[in-house]
């Protein structure tokens, strides 16, 4: 009888699937540019990504100096790293931008090129820091996702 029950829940558990709900603030907050301002995410496994950063399979810097070139670059290298986990940009719930930026108007433009992808679609912060881990590097980007229970 145990066993029976069990098997139940098991078989339970494995029905239980992800479910990811953009929440629509727009009426509160006034329209996003391009974001959802929350996700409310249900059941699967979740996968946090270190931030993806503007280098090749070498270890060397992508695109020295031209912080658009970065940016697609670390999308690159992001989608990569989504795949290899099994999630898809759109099973992403959150991301975190970081840009070392000279000023402020540097910002906006990542954004204009993270906005093109499905990425951008979850809620996201864009933040200006002073430096990031790698001499010359210019953009970092981590995200969390949630995927279903296979």
């Amino acid at each position: 009888m145990l066993v029976e029950y069990l098997e139940d829940v098991l078989d339970l558990a494995m029905e239980v699937r992800m479910s990811v709900e953009r929440v629509d603030l727009s009426a509160d907050l006034g329209v996003s540019p391009g974001y959802a301002y929350a996700a409310k995410a249900r059941g699967g496994t979740h996968v946090y990504t270190a931030g993806s950063v503007p280098v090749d399979r070498d270890g060397n810097l992508i695109a020295p100096g031209d912080l658009e070139g970065q940016t697609r670059a670390v999308i690159a290298n992001l989608e990569l790293v989504l795949d290899r986990t099994g999630v898809t940009p759109e099973d992403v719930v959150k991301t975190t931008i970081y840009v070392a930026a000279g000023e402020q108007a540097d910002l906006p433009r990542v954004w204009r090129i993270f906005a093109e992808t499905p990425l951008a679609a979850a809620p996201s912060t864009l933040l200006g820091v002073p430096f990031l881990g790698y001499s010359g590097q210019l953009v970092e980007i981590e995200a969390v996702a949630i995927t279903g229970v296979p």
